[in-house]
């Protein structure tokens, strides 16, 4: 792995697990095993590298989800195993935890690949419940968009009460509470 790449992983771990403010350049380099030289080499400073590694953390997520929601199968066969796929419950989602970083949120340029990410989140969403209608699977007064949403704040808020309670049981009854509200109608 080259130094570049070193360095946009350290970054990517320590925005996780400390936020942006905790995330220090010599945490960074340590992290990386690389010297300051080498980190303003390839970066402009730290903010250009947190963007690199929110960047790469953002196209990861949504490689991750597109793996369940591009598959084989019906509209809620899909939003099932996207809600149902393995995720680290207890360490929260690494782009929606960026959404409680106060400087990440300040700054558009950080904030950008953040929105973008949740953004193609829900229209994926959106699109696949359109299948779903448009299939006679959902009921028809279901509202793509507004479904979409509900399915990108049930994972971002299941993953706080997780964290809260220290235990993936909240996490999980949110998921199963959802697909219950979205199981296709019986025809």
């Amino acid at each position: 792995m080259s130094t570049s790449d070193r360095l946009v992983e350290a970054t990517r771990e320590l925005l996780w697990e400390r936020g942006y403010v905790g995330t220090s350049p010599k945490a960074i380099q340590q992290q990386a095993g690389a010297g300051q030289g080498s980190m303003y080499h390839h970066f402009a400073g730290k903010p250009d590298l947190a963007l690199a590694a929110i960047r790469r953390t953002a196209e990861e997520m949504r490689t991750t989800a597109a793996r369940s929601l591009d598959g084989p199968g019906s509209a809620y066969e899909r939003i099932s195993g996207y809600l149902l796929r393995e995720r680290d419950v207890l360490r929260g989602c690494p782009v929606g935890r960026l959404t409680m970083d106060p400087d990440i949120v300040a700054s558009d340029e950080l904030r950008a690949p953040v929105d973008e990410t949740l953004a193609w989140l829900r229209g994926r969403l959106a699109a696949i419940v359109q299948e779903g209608l448009d299939g006679g699977e959902f009921d028809g007064a279901l509202v793509p968009e507004e479904i979409a949403s509900a399915v990108v704040a049930t994972v971002q808020g299941g993953y706080v009460l997780a964290r809260a309670s220290g235990s993936t049981d909240a996490f999980d009854a949110a998921v199963r509470g959802l697909l219950a509200l979205l199981a296709p109608r019986t025809r």
